[in-house]
């Protein structure tokens, strides 16, 4: 993996397959598009606008529409490498819905009785604001395979607990 690839979002362990969502899979095609034909072309006219004004050591245009070229560059080289490698699982073609899969919702309860829903979605698309939790975390991993009534157990920074599996759900 190289340098620029460390700083565009989680590492993925090697040979692992990098799972996505329809939705993510769409998410990530449409912020390509948006970048290589919306963006991308804005600001390359606004540098070869800054560029033919002359000095371009004191051109604040110019050198922020570079450091941005570079910047689209970047994030456009990472995204199409995801796209590439992704491999696209629709949750809503889950033929065993009794169990945990990728794509499931599910809520769980914790030891204080506590109940927590999650999405479980490929890395690119974890947002654990909105109950999105990425396959390869510590909780998903351990509800993956369990089904209702099942307990998992998950080691977390303050200690391992037991999570029992309330219901599951697919779209």
């Amino acid at each position: 993996m190289d340098e620029d690839d460390e700083e565009e979002g989680p590492p993925i362990p090697a040979g692992t397959p990098f799972y996505m969502t329809p939705q993510g899979y769409a998410a990530i095609q449409e912020e390509l598009r948006k970048l290589w034909y919306d963006e991308r072309p804005r600001v390359v006219e606004i540098v070869s606008w800054a560029a033919a004004l002359g000095d371009r050591s004191e051109n604040a245009d110019y050198q922020y529409g570079k450091r941005r070229l570079r910047e689209i560059d970047r994030r456009v080289r990472f995204l199409r490498k995801r796209v590439d490698n992704a491999e696209v699982v629709d949750p809503a073609a889950q033929t065993r819905r009794d169990r945990v899969f990728f794509g499931a919702t599910v809520s769980y309860a914790r030891p204080d009785d506590s109940e927590t829903t999650v999405t479980i979605v490929g890395s690119e698309e974890a947002d654990a604001d909105h109950g999105k939790i990425s396959w390869l975390a510590p909780i998903a991993r351990a509800l993956l395979g369990k089904g209702v009534g099942d307990m998992a157990r998950v080691q977390l920074p303050t200690g391992p607990e037991e999570l029992e599996i309330m219901a599951i759900r697919y779209p």
